[in-house]
């Protein structure tokens, strides 16, 4: 009797704990997910020509000599009032039209599984479709191995809606752009990528564990209840059938067919059957096979793109509180420990 009291004293203050942990989290996430009034964020412009105007003149000042950093110092303000004095003895209108350059505005895109990336890629894409003019040109550089199939699916119609416009997009791909990604990339005017990265993976992908066995073994019952033949094919605690096994690959193909589909649309070069086995290739076997268009890193064709255009780089962000930063730590936490498990049964992932 002393041991059972001992061991629910025990279990009292154990269960105390776990209750008041899961409490401080329940406000922690309650604080992290309200929004402040009026808090949409804030829209970023960068000038990546001036970047490239900054490290190019770092590199000259750090070679030359100190007598040859005078001379150039010294040539540099002639050059800006020799500038100056012709900009007023001309005409302005004249001048400033001469001087033109169309913008070209840079986007990153790092996508997680979930493409949880989309909500913000979606604004920046409305915010260059409202500040671009005539000649304008974007670049985005896409970084993922992909994930779910309506994520994704979003994300590439949130980069047609440019072509759609009439703007050139450009997609580069530094490391990796595979299933999903390759989603995204496909969708572009121009692709280029380096050498080694990540290509293709043109599949389909779902799967799940299932407890049925070990439930039975511990003489645990479960019970699912559904309205419709197929509205749960396949199940993590329930005994599947080869019905339902059929049936589910049966929608794995299908969304394959719908992917192939959409690659064919918008890269008509490409061999379908040839690359939509799954596999991956590295980014000269892609070009090879008309996945890629052009072998080159995104700083390179950044650095050409310069001497024609002025390069912006657009970001949308949103201040977040501590709170809503723990906030995030916390449901990130969770969700990368249960999200493989639980979206797999009918989020199927690029």
């Amino acid at each position: 009797m002393n041991f059972l009291f001992e061991y629910g004293l025990f279990f009292a203050k154990a269960l105390t704990i776990v209750i008041a942990i899961v409490a401080v989290l329940v406000v922690v996430l309650g604080l992290a997910n309200k929004q402040k009034p009026g808090d949409n964020g804030n829209l970023e412009l960068e000038s990546l020509s001036e970047e490239l105007e900054d490290l190019s003149k770092m590199g000259k000042e750090a070679l030359l000599s100190k007598e040859d950093l005078k001379q150039f110092h010294k040539d540099e303000k002639k050059e800006k009032k020799a500038k100056k004095k012709d900009k007023n003895k001309s005409d302005a209108k004249s001048d400033e039209e001469k001087d033109k350059k169309n913008n070209l505005f840079v986007v990153d895109f790092h996508g997680s599984s979930m493409a949880k990336e989309v909500e913000t890629l979606r604004k920046e894409i409305t915010a260059i479709l409202c500040i671009a003019n005539k000649g304008d040109e974007v670049l985005v550089k896409v970084e993922s191995g992909g994930g779910v199939v309506h994520g994704y699916g979003l994300a590439a119609s949130q980069l047609k809606r440019l072509k759609d416009k009439g703007f050139k997009l450009t997609i580069s791909i530094d490391k990796v752009a595979a299933s999903g990604g390759y989603m995204m990339a496909c969708v572009a005017d121009k692709v280029i990528a380096a050498p080694f990265a990540i290509v293709g993976s043109i599949g389909v992908i779902a799967q799940l564990p299932n407890f049925n066995k070990l439930l039975k073994k511990n003489d645990i019952d479960f019970e699912m209840h559904t309205a419709g033949q197929f509205k749960r094919t396949l199940t993590l605690f329930g005994e599947n059938t080869d019905e339902g096994r059929e049936k589910f690959q049966g929608e794995l193909e299908e969304v394959h067919q719908m992917f192939k589909a959409f690659v064919s649309e918008n890269r008509t070069s490409i061999d379908i059957d040839q690359v939509a086995t799954g596999e991956y290739w590295y980014g000269t076997k892609a070009k090879e096979l008309n996945l890629v268009d052009d072998i080159q890193t995104s700083d390179d064709f950044l650095m050409t793109a310069n001497e024609s255009f002025k390069l912006f780089k657009l970001k949308y962000s949103t201040k977040k509180s501590f709170a809503q930063k723990l906030g995030f730590a916390v449901s990130q936490g969770i969700e990368n420990g249960l999200s493989k498990v639980l979206t797999n049964v009918r989020n199927w992932h690029l």
